[in-house]
């Protein structure tokens, strides 16, 4: 199975300076690679059909509405699920040292998804967007194998990192994350988006209540 990586807004704690009000997480998982495959050449074929170069990256927060709505009713039809943590970061419900951190903040994040989804996770790979430091997306994994080992089943086979702009499930991933921080944040348009994703979402969660 393959498993997609992305996340919306940051990890910053200065809401008041313009930090996002949530850290969102989403997973996008795919059980079977054929469907992985055509789910990938269809997001190919759709830059065509909207006239744009083959080198462009659909990405949810940049794209105008027409292109959004036109990239979820081409995905639509394809078999994957997503999980989608969010994370409130309302200092009067989030606190701890841990989240003073950036990087800790993340992984922390990233573990709530991961964890909400080991009903799913069989010798999957897992694909994060390398535009992070690769320092530490070598932390994620080690962080992530650590949290989530369990010697009577293979949960994560392994977790490599590509560029998003060459990867269109990493932009699936991209669209399902940034739906959800539209959904959490009840922006007035969310709905337009979600009705094409409601069915394949398996797993949702708003922490800390």
């Amino acid at each position: 199975m393959l498993v997609f990586l992305d996340e919306s807004g940051d990890t910053g704690r200065k809401l008041d300076q313009g930090s996002s009000a949530y850290f969102v997480v989403s997973l996008v998982l795919f059980l079977d690679n054929d469907e992985a495959l055509a789910c990938d050449q269809r997001i190919g074929l759709l830059r065509k059909e909207l006239a744009l170069d083959g080198s462009y990256e659909f990405h949810f927060s940049n794209n105008a509405k027409r292109v959004r709505l036109a990239f979820l009713e081409a995905v639509n039809p394809y078999s994957f699920t997503f999980i989608t943590v969010c994370v409130n970061k309302d200092p009067q419900k989030l606190y701890g040292d841990g989240f003073k951190t950036k990087s800790s903040f993340y992984k922390y994040a990233c573990q709530m998804a991961f964890t909400n989804a080991l009903p799913y996770l069989d010798a999957a790979t897992v694909i994060i967007d390398r535009s992070g430091n690769a320092t530490f997306q070598g932390e994620l994994r080690k962080y992530l194998r650590n949290k989530l080992q369990d010697h009577n089943r293979q949960r994560i086979k392994k977790m490599k990192s590509q560029q998003s702009h060459s990867n269109n499930l990493l932009q699936l991933a991209d669209y399902c994350v940034g739906v959800s921080n539209r959904k959490i944040q009840l922006k007035k348009d969310w709905k337009d988006y979600y009705k094409y994703l409601n069915s394949k979402e398996v797993g949702w969660q708003e922490w800390p209540k």
